[in-house]
């Protein structure tokens, strides 16, 4: 169902740091779209797909700057151990915890990182 989405933050280079840090054990990669912002997804021209940028989107309401609406995006990890170094590779890469990894509900695992303009990003694993 999911296109893409994106979201502006104030630091591009701290933000790429971060979310190269956070995708690789997800399966996930970044690219560079232009000097002002990267994608994040499974493959150059795939979809879906998150935007990540220092450029305030046209269509954005007045009076809107980055971590004004905290954003919250769930991405799917292979594995619970996935969930782990996720955790672990965001909080090394500056982010701060919102939820350790753990059991959330039945067969979820997962675990929020806020990202260095406060979003909230969560890896999940849905087990069975």
């Amino acid at each position: 169902m999911l296109d893409h989405t994106g979201f502006v933050v104030t630091d591009l280079g701290r933000a790429r740091r971060f979310y190269d840090a956070i995708c690789k054990p997800l399966g996930l990669g970044t690219k560079d779209l232009n000097k002002e912002s990267f994608l994040l997804g499974r493959g150059p021209g795939q979809t879906p797909y998150l935007w990540i940028g220092i450029t305030r989107p046209s269509f954005w309401a007045q009076g809107s700057k980055a971590g004004l609406n905290q954003m919250h995006v769930a991405f799917t990890a292979p594995s619970k151990n996935a969930v782990d170094e996720f955790y672990t590779a965001g909080i090394a890469a500056g982010g701060r915890d919102n939820g350790p990894p753990g059991q959330r509900y039945g067969e979820y695992y997962g675990a929020f990182v806020l990202d260095p303009d406060g979003n909230n990003i969560e890896a999940c694993w849905r087990g069975g």
